[in-house]
């Protein structure tokens, strides 16, 4: 066996070493800093570490995701990771995309039938550097009650367009995000003239780094920058209460380039995938 357990003794190199990886570590930062290790959230992890002296870690979640931090790990090294969830009924996985292509190709994971196989390029930007656009007429609002409804509908739509969720369950799972997201108060609602016309927010936060995540324009209103008004306001209330980084992946070109004009640069390649469920995979 080419892993052992993390205990709370490891946490003093597991943390660093996570941060020299930040931009693809992320979630894995997020989930470990709220909830530790061996807690009973969904996402609350058990960890493992390589323990022959190389540093590399593998989790999974609760709820059923797959974590990994491993640059160095070999085809035998993700093989052993079996013995973790070979018996658990996975909903996903992510990581560095190098990594996890490595870990499907060892594993044979890649031939699970899935809802999202996603490699996006990521980005990141220091936030001394961002760069404001003309936002005169734009304000940001958190997400709260006013808007509950609109971002429900807005947050099933990206189910459906962006995560490949099954249609019928698109509904149910976005009200379930946009409940937590209003008690984390982690996602805003960008304001043109006082109408709500895109949504943003924070998928992962440490107190000096922000990972953004689902942001959201409807059709209608798409092609007139309001991603990087939504983005650029949301990140300029961050760096006032501290943080200095931020991280992103681009779902798509037009997403690129918008982040672009805002000073975020080029930066590794992130993978999430979502299995579908045996009854939903016809098995």
């Amino acid at each position: 066996m080419s892993w052992r357990e993390v205990t709370e003794a490891d946490l003093a190199w597991v943390e660093p070493f996570l941060r020299e990886h930040v931009q693809s570590s992320m979630f894995f930062l997020s989930n470990l800093n709220e909830h530790g290790i061996d807690g009973t959230a969904d996402r609350a992890m058990r960890i493992w570490a390589l323990d022959d002296g190389r540093k590399g870690l593998f989790a999974l979640s609760n709820g059923g995701m797959i974590l990994m931090q491993a640059p160095d790990a070999t085809k035998e090294d993700w093989l052993a990771t079996r013995a973790f969830w070979a018996e658990r009924e996975l909903i996903g996985c992510l990581g560095d995309g190098a990594q996890v292509a490595a870990f499907f190709a060892a594993t044979g994971m890649g031939d699970r039938p899935m809802s999202l196989n996603e490699d996006e390029p990521g980005y990141r930007l220091g936030l001394a550097q961002l760069k404001m656009p003309d936002c005169d007429g734009f304000s940001m609002v958190p997400l709260g009650e006013d808007h509950r409804a609109l971002a429900v509908k807005w947050r099933t739509a990206y189910h459906g367009e962006v995560l490949g969720t099954p249609a019928h369950k698109c509904a149910e799972v976005a009200a379930q995000d946009i409940a937590k997201y209003v008690e984390k108060d982690s996602h805003r609602i960008l304001l043109r003239d006082g109408v709500p016309v895109a949504k943003t927010g924070f998928n992962a936060t440490l107190p000096d780094t922000v990972q953004i995540g689902g942001v959201y324009t409807p059709p209608e209103l798409r092609g007139q920058g309001l991603a990087r008004r939504a983005v650029a306001l949301h990140l300029q209330e961050a760096r006032d209460k501290g943080a200095t980084r931020a991280i992103l992946f681009a779902a798509n070109e037009a997403a690129a380039r918008a982040y672009e004009t805002i000073g975020f640069e080029r930066n590794g390649t992130f993978s999430l995938m979502m299995f579908l469920a045996n009854d939903e995979a016809g098995t």
